[in-house]
């Protein structure tokens, strides 16, 4: 319905729309069951083929791929990384049965599709009413001022953080931040030397690891130069257009290229953080480290606990299913001892299948081996973040504030960045595509295996927040 009523506002009649809408479902359809699904995705060997120019013409001969290079700017690949052939497969067999006037349906409603938050008001209304009310039970559009901002931050947002960090984000707060991930570094690091499920082997790769892993902290070192991206006032469209072409253009340069370690690829003002296993960095953009999550004005408790718990939780990720199958350097390579892997696997296990017990809502359950690496992740980081937050406590006379001891304000701090609520529309989405967990799930699946927080609250085996069977990895 939706991308027959797209067809409709381009001025197609009721009954066109409705066939080019089917069309382009049939397209869509055919190219989704070819494709990898979200939990394949997350094994890196399933998106590396490396094939020859030749082997990629031979895969897709009806695709002119000399002609897409000239097009793109970019001169001739002799080696290509084809991450789904059976994707470009269904491509060659979509490309040899549909005419042209379906083609040129289904490239006309990527357009439209494409360019509707951009365009008069009926198209922003069908794209909202689609994406945001219908699949997540938004209920109303934001305030053109806020979409402004969103649409500034991804297009210029290092032109825009520029202001943002100078305003908000201080020398100090940075060095804080600074000192905690070298803290929690330090945790990880004891952790490994101790790790008796570990052999001595894989232990030194995976200090190699940790050792080799680049802090990034607030925003980059060098601005991105926007001086090439021409911004015209009331050009909304062309601005919208012109940057994504900018953008492009950027990427694509980049081929044949030194790899530059120093990019992020968060905005600075981004509430948000990453781990990037082929650089082998944490990024913890200034926007993350902003209270309430991060706030200098507090003590270590809260701050080990919130921003703490993501520090731990990405540096972890250089560990879990899918990060420690790359080296120090970003490649993809196996370290592993064979007994280690199975050693790992087997903890992993505990809570890939604690997750799948929980239900997102009404009948749909976590899938949890989409969930698998951020799960892990938020234990660990958990864990990391308390070891270190003791650690770098040790000797000081901590005291109770607002009534709780510093081991609880330490959960309270973990929990809180989590404080929301999710729409049961948006729930049933992210239950089939979003790697996290519910926000609930993140916390009290947690928790439920720390001895530590159970200890804090006085908990009691058999009580929901005892798991009989604790599970850790790292």
């Amino acid at each position: 319905e939706h991308v027959a009523e797209i067809f409709t506002l381009l001025g197609d009649n009721a009954a066109t729309a409705k066939a080019e809408a089917q069309t382009v479902m049939a397209i869509e359809t055919a190219l989704a069951q070819a494709s990898l699904t979200r939990v394949e995705k997350r094994e890196p060997h399933n998106l590396f083929h490396k094939l020859t120019a030749a082997q990629l013409e031979r895969l897709t001969p009806s695709f002119q791929w000399p002609a897409y290079w000239s097009a793109s700017g970019i001169p001739a690949q002799t080696v290509i990384n084809v991450t789904e052939p059976k994707f470009f497969q269904q491509v060659e067999h979509e490309l040899t049965t549909r005419g042209l006037a379906e083609w040129k349906t289904y490239l006309r409603w990527h357009l439209a599709r494409e360019h509707a938050p951009y365009l008069s008001s009926p198209f922003v209304r069908a794209n909202f009413d689609f994406y945001r009310k219908y699949l997540r039970g938004v209920a109303e559009i934001q305030p053109r001022w806020k979409r402004c901002v969103q649409y500034v931050d991804r297009d210029l947002g290092e032109a825009l953080a520029q202001v943002f960090v100078d305003k908000t984000f201080t020398p100090d707060t940075k060095a804080r931040a600074l000192a905690m991930t070298r803290q929690i570094q330090k945790a990880m690091e004891n952790d490994i030397q101790q790790l008796s499920w570990m052999g001595p082997e894989t232990k030194t790769q995976a200090l190699a690891k940790l050792h080799g892993m680049v802090n990034k902290i607030g925003y980059p070192d060098k601005w991105r130069d926007y001086g090439a991206l021409n911004i015209v006032r009331g050009d909304f469209l062309g601005n919208q257009t012109r940057s994504a072409i900018f953008e492009s253009k950027r990427d694509l340069n980049k081929i044949g290229k030194p790899v530059d370690r120093s990019e992020w690829q968060m905005t600075p003002p981004t509430v948000n953080a990453y781990y990037d296993p082929q650089l082998n960095d944490i990024n913890f953009p200034a926007g993350v480290l902003q209270p309430p999550l991060f706030d200098p004005k507090m003590d270590d408790a809260p701050n080990y606990g919130n921003t703490g718990g993501t520090i731990g939780h990405e540096l972890t990720h250089g560990f879990d299913d899918e990060g420690r199958q790359f080296d120090a350097k970003g490649n993809l390579r196996d370290w592993w001892t064979k007994q280690d892997a199975e050693q790992f696997k087997t903890r992993a296990a505990c809570v890939v299948n604690q997750y799948a017990q929980y239900t997102v809502v009404d009948d749909v359950k976590l899938n949890s081996k989409l969930t698998e690496g951020e799960d892990v992740a938020d234990l660990g980081g958990t864990l990391l973040a308390y070891i270190a937050w003791k650690n770098a406590t040790r000797g000081q006379t901590l005291q109770p504030a607002e009534g709780f001891t510093p081991e609880q304000r330490f959960f309270i701090g973990m929990a809180q960045w989590a404080c929301g609520d999710e729409r049961p529309e948006s729930k049933r989405v992210s239950a089939v595509t979003n790697p996290h967990s519910p926000l609930e799930d993140r916390i009290n699946g947690v928790v439920s295996n720390m001895p530590e927080f159970q200890k804090a609250f006085s908990c009691k085996a058999g009580q929901p927040m005892v798991r009989a069977q604790a599970c850790r990895v790292w």
